[in-house]
């Protein structure tokens, strides 16, 4: 009957023979590595790093807005003028603020002479003829102040100027409707631009002093 050796068998008897023939501590060498050797791969220890668990996700949770108001706080348009009025933003074109303007009646004026425009630094004469020649162009040239322009007028301002009278070398002026700037600006930017053309003008005062107050300018029309 043959016998069939594997080559792993054949190199262990040798070696053992070999090791029978050599010194004991020699031997007892060869040995050890032989053991070695002979370990299978999958006894070997070794070092297994954990593995990092994947984090989970962050949610974050923004404000609701479902409880969002519209907050209409500008105390312009809370006025009488018109209940139907619907006043156009300030940043809307010029046609728009004209076109919401429309609906409201431009302020009145009383005299219907021309107006006087003459440059700042100008002498003219102080009489009412004069000074009121001179208002028609303040109303003009500074009349975003004013209500008379229909773009004005669309975004909610309604203010106007008349004059009253002339007491010696005070003008006297009366305040209506509403305006964006403080009465008492308004007031002064007319007696500037009266005093500048008409330099024998000493005072420009109105002839009630509540038409300078927040109140007059909240309940005028």
């Amino acid at each position: 009957m043959a016998v069939f050796l594997s080559l792993s068998s054949v190199m262990i008897i040798t070696l053992a023979l070999t090791m029978m023939a050599l010194p004991s501590t020699t031997a007892f060498t060869i040995h050890s590595q032989i053991t070695q050797m002979m370990i299978p791969t999958h006894s070997i220890s070794r070092t297994i790093r954990p593995r990092s668990l994947p984090t989970s996700p962050t949610t974050i949770k923004m404000s609701s807005w479902d409880d969002f108001g519209y907050d209409d706080d500008d105390e312009l348009l809370d006025s009488p003028v018109d209940a139907d009025f619907v006043a156009a933003d300030e940043n809307d074109d010029q046609s728009v603020k004209a076109a919401a303007g429309a609906s409201l009646v431009a302020p009145e004026v009383d005299w219907e002479g021309e107006a006087i425009e003459v440059p700042q630094g100008s002498q003219l004469a102080l009489d009412a003829e004069t000074v009121q020649g001179v208002l028609a162009a303040c109303r003009q040239e500074i009349g975003t102040m004013f209500g008379y322009q229909a773009e004005n007028r669309g975004v909610g301002i309604t203010g106007g100027v008349d004059f009253v009278d002339l007491d010696g070398p005070t003008v006297v002026l009366h305040l209506k409707g509403r305006f964006w700037h403080q009465r008492p600006t308004v007031l002064s930017r007319v007696g500037s631009y009266l005093q500048a053309r008409i330099p024998e003008i000493v005072d420009v005062v109105v002839e009630d002093e509540w038409e300078l107050t927040d109140e007059a300018n909240e309940q005028a029309a």
